[in-house]
């Protein structure tokens, strides 16, 4: 292969570019992790990760992917033959479908077009017609990174009190966490699954489970076999900052630096960077003539655009000619929208001419690949992003 100079664009929604900091931060040797200095460090990265979630309560890091975390979160809290209920918003919503019902759980299945989040008046209308209140636990995806639609979790929490059923409610905002704001406490989520790779800008390989005491109750009647997923070990060890098996240290290296960083920058202004860079992305979109995915302004994704093809373009091909001509990597189509769909990712360590590289890209792109469009989105996003510049 002849070598390629610049550095490739990875404009996938996740794994995220890890920045510089982060890199530096977790190239140090590792440490001995039943010493001291290590349980400083757990201590620090066990704080800083709730702040993250905005909870006061426990957060467990797992040296694991995201799907570990899904299935602690079913593990500790439920047992074989429970109900849960479930939207099917898209990809990662069926997958964790699927991983519920290989544990031997019953899954009530709301279906969706995959273009809308989760349906709060339709979760609502389940647990109304549960009077015997089977279902144990609701199981939503924040950020749904298939689709580029992220559901609203707050008004899911008010649907489900309003019904006053007592179902655990469960949330996966692995693509959503220090992108798109999220508030474990506030909304009342029993239990948190997210991961290492998107909006923190780590590397794949850690995951984490936020708790609620209500769902530490539910964990003490949980009967679904566990072992590595068990939630008491964890907790046990971490209160003196120590882990009851090998940690993932280096990455913990990086948390504490992307946590640094994501706190240096604030917050919401993270959020409100991902949302105009959102907004600049999804206005180059309507200029070239093409089609968002998601169809609710309320639901539009901050972390990424899903863009729908005219009929009969093959998005796989278009995703292979920018890779081979421009060395930029966009998201594929996933499930049923394989080959119709690609996904621009805007999250993590991202600012004004990352974006406009990446747009420029796609429409170069789209050119080469022969789909028909318009010309002009580039200069639609560099517009509002001028007119919206600090």
């Amino acid at each position: 292969m002849s070598y390629k100079s610049g550095r490739h664009f990875l404009q996938i929604p996740g794994p995220s570019p890890v920045p510089d900091r982060i890199l530096r931060a977790m190239d140090y040797p590792t440490i001995d992790h039943r010493g001291p200095e290590f349980a400083e460090l757990g201590k620090e990265v066990l704080a800083g990760i709730k702040r993250m979630f905005k909870t006061e309560s426990p957060v467990i890091i797992y040296p694991a992917s995201g799907t570990g975390a899904w299935e602690a979160a079913l593990v500790n809290t439920l047992s074989a033959g429970d109900k849960v209920l479930m939207c099917e918003t898209g990809q990662f919503a069926t997958l964790w479908h699927e991983l519920a019902t290989k544990l031997g759980l019953e899954v009530e299945f709301i279906p969706g077009d995959w273009r809308h989040g989760a349906d709060p008046q339709a979760i609502a209308s389940h647990l109304q017609a549960d009077t015997d209140h089977r279902i144990k636990a609701v199981c939503v995806v924040h950020n749904e990174t298939s689709t580029g639609v992220t559901s609203r979790i707050a008004e899911v929490r008010k649907a489900i009190d309003g019904t006053g059923h007592p179902a655990l409610f469960m949330v996966d905002t692995i693509s959503g966490l220090a992108s798109a704001d999220y508030r474990h406490d506030e909304w009342g989520v029993d239990v948190t699954v997210s991961g290492s790779q998107k909006g923190l800008m780590l590397p794949p390989g850690i995951s984490f489970n936020a708790l609620s005491d209500k769902a530490l109750k539910a964990a003490e009647q949980a009967t679904l076999p566990k072992s590595y997923w068990d939630w008491q070990p964890m907790l046990a060890s971490n209160a003196t900052g120590y882990f009851p098996y090998t940690p993932a240290t280096n990455l913990l290296y990086g948390l504490k630096e992307a946590i640094g960083m994501l706190e240096e920058e604030g917050l919401e202004q993270v959020f409100a960077r991902h949302q105009r860079h959102a907004e600049a992305t999804r206005r180059a979109v309507r200029a070239w003539g093409l089609e968002v995915l998601c169809l609710n302004e309320q639901e539009h994704s901050p972390v990424l655009t899903t863009v729908l093809l005219p009929e009969g373009q093959d998005a796989d091909q278009l995703r292979k000619v920018i890779l081979d001509r421009f060395d930029m990597s966009l998201g594929a189509g996933l499930g049923k929208l394989k080959g119709r769909v690609f996904r621009i990712g805007h999250l993590g360590d991202i600012n004004d001419l990352t974006l406009l590289g990446t747009l420029s890209g796609v429409e170069m792109g789209l050119a080469c690949a022969g789909v028909p469009h318009q010309s002009g989105g580039v200069q639609a996003a560099m517009a509002y992003l001028s007119d919206t510049g600090a």
